[in-house]
């Protein structure tokens, strides 16, 4: 299977060891659901790997925008993990959770007056700010509160990560942070450190989303390193910390290959510590951003079938109760899934088809090219693997459907909702 928490037995799929197609008849379809040990067991894996190959001081840090509910952020805070960040939203779900703001880095590249003085007055831990009016804004309610805020630099290293160009964000004209190679990330360094009430911690970058080239955080973590050691010489300032941001990919389909941690992250050491010894500089504080790796394969989404469409010598049509309202990534990235019929695991998927969604959208398509079985049809179980990342923080309400809700499994057994499903009632609730 595509992930090790899928299985198959007596012709039924099985996620986190239950029995997909009874959960589906319990909760309702569309449903998704989030494997909680598959989440804790990756939390542990970044943990260790951080403490063996970068040091005591070393943190991952849970990219939200993966998934942001309340349940994960208690999650987050019970597995030791720290957070990043991208709005106020984000930040309000992460108290709720009892989270501990001083542990959370606040991105983005446009934070509004507005999140700045609600983040503040929270006690954010750090602010990645993209650009010098950021440092300004930061600064002047930093001063209004007397207070001197901690934050760090968003720089673009120039590295071109070899995925999809909408999930590239490390090239120089990027719109996320200041560019190493036009002097901007020189300018706005010199600038940070002249304000009296922002105290500088370091650099960050972020090249992309989805990579499995070998050596891309290897390059950025040079890249970056070199220019901590030009701010040094130049400036008198050596950063406390390095924060190389996100990106890990995880297996969609067959494909796509396996990502092992703790190997990724020793590489990642050794280039560090090898160009720190080059450049004779004492290592920085090192942060990574998982998210996707952390609750991508914890995810699954469960669908019921409708209409099956066979349109002889052209192509054949499988509908399901959802779409591009809980998964947009096609829609958006053309992204990769491997699908299944939950009930029917025994037969043989020799079926070709396409898997489309509900929504009045010919682009309203979940995945292309798929292998069901011929016997497909109306009220089949259709799961569909690895969706814990991007799928519900990007679901919309598009054609006033409801968002699905979130069950989370644990122990092989034990199950429970997180998220509540939407109603008719909270699809109005703003209305006037």
């Amino acid at each position: 299977m595509i992930c090790d928490n899928i299985t198959a037995a007596d012709g039924r799929l099985y996620f986190a060891g239950q029995d997909v197609t009874a959960l589906a008849q319990q909760y309702g379809t569309p449903l998704y659901l989030m494997d909680e040990d598959k989440i804790r067991e990756n939390c542990r894996t970044y943990l260790a790997a951080f403490q063996k190959h970068f040091g005591d001081k070393a943190r991952p840090l849970y990219a939200s925008k993966a998934a942001s509910f309340k349940r994960i952020y208690e999650i987050m805070k019970e597995e030791g993990m720290g957070i990043d960040v991208v709005s106020s939203g984000e930040i309000y779900t992460a108290l709720q959770a009892g989270y501990d703001l001083g542990q959370a880095y606040f991105h983005s590249n446009n934070k509004t007056d507005e999140d700045i003085r609600y983040s503040m007055e929270h006690g954010i831990g750090y602010f990645v700010a993209d650009n010098v009016e950021e440092i300004r804004a930061i600064a002047a309610e930093a001063a209004r509160r007397g207070i001197r805020q901690k934050v760090m630099l968003r720089l673009t290293p120039g590295i071109d990560p070899h995925t999809y160009e909408a999930i590239a964000t490390g090239k120089v004209d990027s719109k996320f942070g200041s560019a190493i190679e036009t002097g901007q990330a020189e300018e706005i360094t010199a600038f940070t450190l002249a304000q009296p009430h922002v105290e500088l911690m370091g650099f960050h970058c972020h090249v992309g989303s989805q990579v499995f080239a070998e050596d891309v955080f290897e390059r950025a973590a040079v890249i970056m390193l070199e220019f901590v050691a030009d701010m040094k010489k130049k400036l008198g300032y050596m950063a406390p910390q390095l924060d190389l941001g996100g990106g890990y990919g995880v297996r969609y389909v067959e494909s796509d290959p396996h990502l092992d941690v703790d190997v990724k992250v020793a590489q990642v050491a050794d280039a560090i510590k090898q160009t720190c010894a080059r450049l004779s500089i004492e290592m920085p504080e090192i942060h990574m951003e998982p998210g996707r790796s952390i609750v991508g394969a914890a995810g699954m989404t469960l669908y019921t079938v409708g209409t099956v469409k066979r349109i002889p010598g052209y192509k054949n049509y499988v509908s399901v109760d959802g779409g591009m309202t809980d998964n947009p990534r096609y829609a958006l990235y053309q992204a990769n899934y491997t699908c299944l019929l939950a009930n029917k695991m025994d037969e043989k998927a020799d079926f070709t088809c396409s898997v489309v969604g509900r929504c009045c959208e010919s682009g309203d398509i979940i995945q292309q090219g798929v292998q069901l079985p011929g016997s497909v049809g109306r009220g089949d179980i259709l799961a569909v693997c690895t969706t814990g990342a991007y799928n519900y923080s990007m679901a919309s309400n598009y054609n006033r459907l409801p968002r699905p809700p979130i069950v989370m499994l644990r122990g092989g057994r034990e199950h429970y909702v997180a998220v509540e499903r939407e109603s008719f009632a909270d699809l109005c609730r703003n209305d006037r």
